[in-house]
């Protein structure tokens, strides 16, 4: 005879889970380095806004190897703060995310556009538990 058990809850594997260190995701910016979420937070293909101290915000993204990346959200090309509802992809090994608007795609590492070397975003350094990439 077998009994069934409910789902557990979110909270109550959290409240179970063994001690494991969740690494956090910070970003360098002028202010210093800038703890904005935690790797577990991010989801490959998804970006992420986040507001910076000095009022610029920057949209996070991971790639499936776990590697994350931090560039500006605004589009240089319209302004509007939306390169983190982005579309991600890669080019010749470059992992990009596609503007949702025009459609331009930003190396998110370097922050150039790909579809016009003449334009850029600024990329961020970004480090996690300890670990740094630099931009």
């Amino acid at each position: 005879m077998s009994t069934a058990t409910a789902p557990r809850t979110r909270a109550e594997d959290a409240a179970t889970a063994t001690d494991t260190a969740v690494a956090t995701v910070e970003i360098r910016c002028p202010q210093g380095w800038v703890a904005v979420c935690t790797l577990d937070d991010l989801i490959p293909g998804r970006g992420v806004a986040a507001l910076l101290p000095d009022g610029a915000q920057a949209a996070l993204f991971v790639d499936r190897a776990g590697q994350p990346y931090a560039i500006a959200n605004r589009d240089p090309f319209t302004g509007a703060q939306v390169l983190s509802r982005g579309l991600t992809g890669s080019a010749d090994g470059r992992p990009f995310v596609a503007s949702p608007l025009l459609k331009q795609r930003f190396d998110l590492a370097s922050g150039s556009c790909l579809d016009d070397p003449s334009v850029s975003v600024p990329a961020y350094r970004v480090r996690t538990g300890g670990g740094e990439r630099a931009c």
